[in-house]
């Protein structure tokens, strides 16, 4: 960056508070957005109805003592005209003191020039706030796309691609709202601040509360406590939550993250199977008017039943490996034979989800059904196969982007899985949980889907980081 284009524009600053502007202004009453205004342009401009506006200004380009001037704000762009014999020499002087990046609100009449473009004859200028550094011309210096993260603000100004990905990020949210509401679940919210990482498996984030002289972790999941909340007689209920985990960071990845956590009593995961048919065929209607839509060139079709494959079936077809005769230590013998590094003598989950996703040749929508126990500390045995639960995982475009199961709801072998999961540490088992179980917690489903890969799907973005407005990122220096 320049130090003389700073200079420049604090000298212009100086100009102005010396002819008596304030240069960071306060409120200013809009009449309309630049949409809305484009919208109704021709009948306000028959009325001849003074109009009021505000935003950046994008591109000046001066003629004397009648210039134009391209004015943004969030919903879009206008042209503005400024004569000196209209707005008098004092306006006109401030107006030749703005530079791109600042921000002004005008008064003024509609009017098209002779090529037919929208603008708006100016008869009052009121400066907002004077940016002071130059904005990256027509996008020079911010095709680092770490740049482009680190400095989210220079990248919603110009990049319209981000705009509408965290429009669409709204939209999914909001949508998804609006779906389980309509069906009667209660949204509720959980604690960030737990005394115990629990529900998932994952590294927390820790810290202490001075004034309860405690150590307590950032969440890594919500589960546990909206478990309580069925034990307590809410029946439907979720949390789009944020959940943390202290592990590395990557294009699927990142140690902040928003979940949406679903229960529902006297159901099982079945039951979660069609909801989240239903809710994401409902979202891609409201985004894309059909249920096919590309990801990265590559067709995605939501029309139902969507593929289901055992788990069972799905290590038949990798490692040639038949668990529900076999057990999972000829699984573990396999995959060791494959190269496949396990932590300690246990299978990590983030092991199996990689396995997983790298099975499917296809970017559609697979659930895979039926883990075995010992990976599924939580979920339901099935009747029919007890060695099994009743859970399944969605994966599309690659990776893991919902899991879901029957919910376990007996305390005993609640805790029997717990202190097998813990190999023996009691201090990491949630005993309050276990005694809330004790108490009794009708039959349930529970679903969890990642929105933030979610919204990567929806809006064909690779990376995580693309639909998070400021992602984690290493330390650095400022530019």
């Amino acid at each position: 960056m320049s130090d003389e284009l700073i200079a420049q524009r604090e000298e212009k600053l100086r100009q102005l508070r010396e002819i008596g502007v304030k240069p960071y202004g306060g409120k200013f009453p809009r009449t309309h957005s630049v949409s809305k205004l484009r919208e109704n342009f021709d009948r306000l401009a028959e009325l001849k109805e003074e109009v009021a506006i505000a935003g950046r200004v994008m591109l000046m380009r001066m003629h004397g003592k009648a210039s134009f001037a391209d004015l943004r704000d969030e919903t879009g762009k206008i042209q503005i005209y400024v004569k000196s014999d209209i707005v008098g020499e004092r306006t006109y002087r401030i107006f030749e003191l703005l530079d791109i990046g600042d921000f002004f609100g005008v008064k003024g009449s509609l009017f098209k020039t002779k090529t037919g473009e929208m603008s708006i004859l100016v008869r009052e200028l009121t400066l907002l706030s004077k940016s002071l550094r130059p904005l990256p011309e027509k996008w020079h210096g911010l095709k680092d796309i770490e740049l482009r993260y680190r400095r989210r603000y220079l990248d919603l100004i110009f990049n319209e691609e981000s705009r509408k990905v965290f429009e669409a990020r709204r939209k999914i949210i909001s949508i998804t709202r609006e779906f389980l509401n309509e069906r009667s679940f209660r949204e509720v919210e959980t604690p960030m601040l737990q005394p115990q990482a629990g529900g998932a498996s994952g590294r927390p984030f820790s810290t202490r509360a001075d004034a309860l002289e405690m150590e307590l972790f950032l969440r890594i999941a919500p589960e546990l406590y909206l478990k309580r909340l069925l034990v307590g007689g809410m029946e439907r209920i979720y949390e789009i939550n944020k959940s943390f985990r202290n592990e590395g960071l990557s294009p699927k990845h990142n140690p902040e993250f928003t979940m949406l956590e679903v229960y529902t009593a006297y159901a099982d995961y079945k039951d979660m199977m069609q909801l989240t048919e239903e809710l994401f065929q409902e979202i891609a209607r409201n985004i894309f008017g059909k249920l096919k839509f590309t990801y990265r060139g590559e067709e995605i079709d939501l029309t139902p039943p969507w593929r289901r494959i055992t788990f069972s079936n799905a290590m038949k077809e990798r490692f040639d490996v038949d668990i529900e005769k076999e057990g999972v230590e000829n699984l573990k013998k396999k995959l060791k034979e494959a190269g496949v590094k396990l932590k300690g003598e246990k299978v990590a989950r983030s092991q199996l989800v990689k396995l997983l996703a790298d099975l499917l040749t296809s970017s559609s929508p697979t659930f895979i059904t039926d883990y075995p126990v010992e990976f599924c500390p939580l979920a339901k045995r099935k009747a029919d196969a007890p060695e099994l639960t009743e859970r399944f995982e969605l994966f599309m475009c690659g990776f893991e982007i919902a899991n879901a199961y029957s919910e376990l709801n007996d305390p005993r072998e609640q805790k029997e899985r717990f202190m097998k999961q813990a190999e023996g540490e009691k201090e990491r088992i949630d005993e309050d949980f276990v005694m809330a179980l004790e108490y009794g917690m009708p039959p349930a489903a529970g679903l969890g889907i990642g929105i933030d890969r979610l919204v990567m799907v929806m809006t064909g973005s690779s990376s995580i980081k693309d639909v998070i407005l400021f992602p984690q990122l290493k330390a650095t220096e400022v530019l």
